[in-house]
């Protein structure tokens, strides 16, 4: 039974909100004038970059705000009843019973020494008083509610028992126990894969109708909003700035900052070639260092001096929309159809010589039963199964799967720190599967560079930015002397567009988006020919992304490098890539070009990453599959094909042979190869995955 029953207003409405944390120093405003209204039933997304402010609300609402944090100004009314007037008491009662949160980190809300049956029976045996039956008896009703396959071990289990998407599965039970009638989301699934997610977002729509639970979902993901909220609100530096039903901001955005984040994400028919991503320019405001008036007036196209800076700004309803509002005085006078300025356009680069070779990689890791004390049999996990490709000048080939698939250990062998099982590695038609870094020669070393997924761990955090790039300069010979290399790396600098006062900073002194691009110049030093970029950009904000991905196409039309892009986010994939490899389990099972991976005939697992990958525009029409089941261990792989525990087409195939074999590589026109067993009639029937609805 709900507890919705007695009330029948507004949910949550937060009116004019304004949080400060409170330093030694100073006071720093992290939510001004905020406003939202949540309805029964209803999902508010809640959308915005790094430091927006998103989370900040979220905690406001639980009350949550720590020893510095201090509401300054507004109400937070849950059900007609202001929160910040609440006893501690209450408030408990309130928390966890009423008003549920989910983290973006499933082990942070889990305790790691206890089973997940306790942990689930706690939640109404402490809120609501009642026995241990009635709770375990519940505990199973809401894990055989998140999907999860038997729901009795799974309560037996211990959370390091279980994969990310299972934790998290337990996560949202736990929210759920007691059948909230709000529930946060703070990010729920950045740390999932897209097929992981797609399931739990899926899961988290269908229980908010089950429950009537309505939810406030925080994101930086206006792909993943659009598919699970009714409504959504754009966050910029601490401000709401535009808020309005999914279709009303999507269709008919009113605020610059919206229609500058939709120019800047790939979203279907972005062509790196002929339609550039747009960056926002110039960098966010840190809250101690906002701009007079507008606070997206010094990177916004529309800005007016003396108008846009003058006074406070405040929201504006939009003429015949249901409840949209927007943050900007010029609303009015702007032509949203007006067409993108486009950057500039850029000649497609021909891909040149073959430049790197695999055939048959293979690359197994022996692991013993019992490795802490040494005993029991060893077993062997297979990271890599007869990889083979080649890659070309001035080529991208992106690198696509879930965690698990390969894709970093084959990276690793590349780049040297493992050596290869099998097979070969050709640079130049030299082997390298067996040299091992420290055994290379310094121009291999520089030929072959990687930029990792977070620029944060790749730094030196006491050794100047200029000092580090010097030191790879030193490493890779670039320069008789300091002063050649101090030059080069100045020069470097510019080529990742970073100022040439940024030399002289510590790491600590940059944002992310920038200290990624150190590592680029880094990568740069010694003039690499291949580049492996492991996830580059997931761990960079929408707008900075554009201008990363931006300046490594443009390096590498300089610079003719071939670049290999492990990623699992799709839409990045097809913008920015010429040929594209699927992994599954160590295998790869599709490589054609992007135009003929997008398009059917699919594997089924490229089928099924194609639907899951959330796309931030209403007039795409997706087909719905949602993968059942976890990804296998490698330790332990399947029989016969890789992904046939989990594909929805294998009743097709006659004879059990998805069990019992591996298939073959399929070579469809043009090169296009598919590794699977079903028939060529099968393949020609597939329909496509993505389509743009008709008008």
């Amino acid at each position: 039974m709900s507890k919705l029953a007695d009330y029948d207003g507004p949910i949550l409405e937060i009116e004019n909100l304004s949080i400060s944390f409170f330093t030694r120093l100073r006071e720093i405003p992290a939510v001004m004038d905020f406003s939202c209204t949540v309805q029964p039933g209803e999902a508010m997304g809640l959308v915005g970059e790094s430091g927006c402010g998103k989370s900040t609300v979220a905690l406001g609402v639980m009350q949550d705000l720590g020893v510095n944090g201090r509401i300054v100004g507004g109400t937070i009314k849950f059900k007609g009843r202001d929160l910040n007037e609440m006893s501690a008491e209450e408030l408990r009662d309130i928390r966890g019973n009423e008003i549920a949160m989910i983290y973006q980190e499933p082990m942070a809300s889990l305790n790691p020494a206890m089973k997940i049956g306790k942990q689930l029976m706690e939640v109404p045996m402490i809120h609501e008083g009642v026995s241990e039956d009635e709770a375990y008896k519940r505990a199973l009703e809401v894990v055989t509610d998140v999907k999860l396959p038997d729901p009795e071990r799974i309560l037996k289990s211990f959370p390091h028992q279980l994969s990310g998407g299972q934790q998290q599965r337990i996560v949202i039970a736990m929210a759920l126990m007691s059948k909230p009638s709000l529930l946060i989301l703070d990010e729920p699934t950045t740390a999932l894969d897209v097929t992981v997610e797609a399931a739990v977002v899926e899961l988290v729509k269908d229980l908010g109708k089950k429950y009537g639970t309505s939810m406030l979902f925080i994101s930086h993901n206006l792909g993943l909003v659009l598919e699970t909220c009714d409504r959504l609100c754009v966050m910029y530096s601490g401000e709401a700035v535009e808020t309005g039903s999914i279709e009303d901001v999507f269709d008919h955005m009113q605020h610059p900052y919206t229609q500058a984040l939709f120019r800047s994400i790939p979203l279907p028919g972005a062509d790196k070639n002929a339609h550039p991503l747009v960056a926002i320019p110039g960098n966010f405001p840190l809250p101690h260092e906002r701009p007079q008036g507008c606070n997206f007036g010094p990177r916004c196209n529309y800005f007016e001096d003396g108008r846009c800076n003058s006074g406070d700004i405040p929201m504006a309803h939009v003429e015949g929309l249901d409840r949209h509002e927007t943050r900007c005085l010029k609303f009015n006078e702007i032509d949203w159809n007006a067409p993108v300025e486009a950057g500039d356009e850029s000649a497609k680069t021909e891909p040149g010589e073959v430049v790197l070779k695999m055939d048959n990689l293979k690359k197994y890791y022996e692991v013993s039963a019992n490795a802490m004390f040494g005993g029991g049999d060893k077993k062997v996990v297979k990271a890599n199964e007869t990889l083979s490709f080649e890659a070309r000048e001035s080529e991208t080939l992106a690198i696509v799967g879930e965690s698990g698939c390969g894709k970093s250990t084959f990276a690793k062998v590349l780049m040297g720190l493992e050596t290869a099982t099998d097979g070969k590695i050709l640079l130049d038609n030299h082997g390298i599967e067996s040299i091992p870094i420290e055994n290379r020669d310094t121009k291999t070393v520089a030929d072959i560079q990687m930029v990792f997924q977070n620029p944060f761990d790749t730094l030196n955090p006491s050794m100047t930015v200029g000092r580090q790039i010097m030191r790879a300069l030193e490493i890779f010979g670039v320069g008789h002397n300091e002063d050649e290399r101090r030059q080069r790396m100045l020069e470097l600098l510019d080529l990742v567009k970073l100022p040439r006062e940024f030399a002289d900073r510590m790491p600590r002194q940059l944002s992310g988006g920038q200290k990624q691009r150190v590592g680029i110049a880094r990568a740069f030093a010694g003039d690499a020919r291949i580049v492996v970029a492991d996830e580059p950009v997931s761990a960079l904000d929408v707008s900075v992304q554009a201008a990363v991905t931006d300046l490594l196409m443009e390096i590498q039309r300089e610079h003719k490098t071939t670049l290999l892009f492990i990623s699992h986010d799709l839409s990045i994939v097809r913008y920015l890539s010429d040929r594209v490899m699927v992994m599954y389990l160590g295998h790869v099972v599709e490589l054609g070009t992007t135009d003929q991976v997008f398009s059917p005939p699919y594997h089924p697992y490229t089928e099924a990453l194609l639907s899951a990958v959330p796309i931030a525009d209403t007039s795409i029409e997706k087909k719905h599959i949602v993968l059942e089941g976890d990804i296998p261990s490698a330790m332990n792989p399947p029989t016969g094909c890789p992904f046939q525990t989990r594909c929805r087409w294998k009743d097709k195939v006659q004879g059990g042979l998805c069990e019992k074999d591996v298939p073959t590589q399929k070579t469809m026109a043009d090169g296009h190869q598919i590794k699977c067993h079903l028939s060529q009639e099968e393949f020609d029937a597939m329909e496509p995955v993505i389509k743009v609805a008709a008008e």
